[in-house]
């Protein structure tokens, strides 16, 4: 039999969090982001879950040809722009809309043959200071775009820093609309955060969000709020099985380095799952993990291969309910269990010192993936 780690994409879920965005920003249409293959999740397995979005905003051309080949006829949005020339008769060829945030972009605009005029974002620097053009200069690139006749509409969009945080993003918006006034347009500023907190900030939602991480299940705030406060379900199971069993006495160590010394007699399980499958190293002792459904956490250090649970709480609640935990044993790394139970992938994301999306966008791709749609 093939290694029992397995990812699985729930397509319901994907349907049920885009529901959720819409619902947050109800007069907005809807950017399904899918950039960096759907955060991990693969662009073909999530379509059918995402495909009731307006749209769908990515970052390279070999994406929004993936789009296109699933049958998708709507708009397609390019992040970031294009990179070189020739990416411009891509977007001609499959109607893509595209960002245009730099000078070279226009260039590249004014000097390209198409019949058709191109739809474009136009985006500011209102303070992340990554891509845009600083407020000072974004009404001479609105112009100067204005005056193409590559281009046909123009939109406005920026990106906010500090939407999931105390900062806010007040001070950027300010910026934006006093910038824009009186421009014609419609506006994308909202990326997962802004959107279920725009009323709470103080902001309209604007003509288009940009959901990105809130569509997977992951709470885009998770140091304020839960998946769960949210009402957004995981989109991801990674799990495993228990394949070996080990009794360490009180002293008694496990794994690399030798971590984790038992403080009393305990059982532990073995899991076939190691940061080769995308699990991170730096998840440490104290990680939460789900045994048949049942909460315990990861001892010692993480592998290429596996790693080890404790598997105290289960010989407790066994006693109790006859719960299994030997060879063989369902974990939920995060994700669904079997018994319905959740482990938030956010919960196993803070043990490693990062965030839900890099552990999505980090599954290997020696891990089998199923797709399920189950209503």
């Amino acid at each position: 039999m093939p290694r029992p780690v397995l990812a699985t994409i729930h397509i319901a879920a994907l349907r049920h969090n885009l529901q959720v965005m819409r619902q947050a920003a109800a007069h907005a249409r809807v950017w399904a982001i899918v950039k960096a293959n759907a955060y991990g999740h693969g662009i073909e397995r999530v379509f059918d879950g995402l495909r009731g979005a307006d749209g769908f905003g990515l970052l390279d051309l070999d994406e929004a040809v993936r789009v296109r080949q699933l049958g998708w006829r709507g708009p397609i949005l390019l992040l970031e722009g294009v990179f070189e020339q020739r990416d411009l008769e891509v977007c001609s060829r499959l109607n893509l809309w595209h960002t245009v945030h730099c000078d070279e972009q226009i260039h590249m605009l004014a000097t390209h043959k198409t019949e058709v005029p191109h739809r474009v974002f136009l985006k500011m620097n209102s303070g992340m200071n990554r891509l845009g053009f600083a407020p000072q200069q974004f009404r001479a690139a609105w112009t100067r775009l204005n005056a193409l006749p590559q281009v046909d509409e123009i939109s406005m969009m920026t990106h906010f820093s500090d939407a999931d945080g105390d900062k806010g993003v007040l001070h950027q918006m300010q910026i934006f609309n006093t910038t824009v006034q009186d421009l014609p347009g419609e506006s994308s500023i909202c990326n997962s955060a802004a959107t279920l907190r725009h009323k709470e900030l103080g902001i309209d939602a604007g003509d288009w969000v940009r959901p990105g991480i809130a569509l997977y299940g992951s709470s885009p705030d998770a140091l304020v709020h839960t998946a769960t406060e949210w009402s957004l379900k995981s989109t991801m199971t990674l799990s495993s099985k228990i394949i070996a069993t080990q009794t360490l006495q009180k002293g008694d160590s496990v794994g690399y380095g030798s971590t984790f010394v038992a403080d009393k007699d305990m059982l532990i399980g073995v899991v076939a799952c190691g940061y080769a499958d995308g699990y991170p190293r730096h998840c440490s002792t104290g990680t939460p993990v789900m045994v048949n459904g049942i909460n315990t956490h990861l001892v010692g250090r993480v592998s290429m291969d596996m790693f080890t649970v404790d598997l105290t709480p289960l010989q407790t609640a066994g006693l109790q309910v006859g719960i299994s935990m030997g060879v063989g044993s369902e974990v939920t790394l995060w994700g669904h269990a079997n018994n319905g139970a959740v482990l938030s992938i956010d919960e196993v994301a803070k043990s490693a010192g990062t965030v839900g999306y890099e552990l999505m966008c980090a599954l290997a791709q020696r891990v089998p993936v199923l797709v399920d749609d189950n209503q």
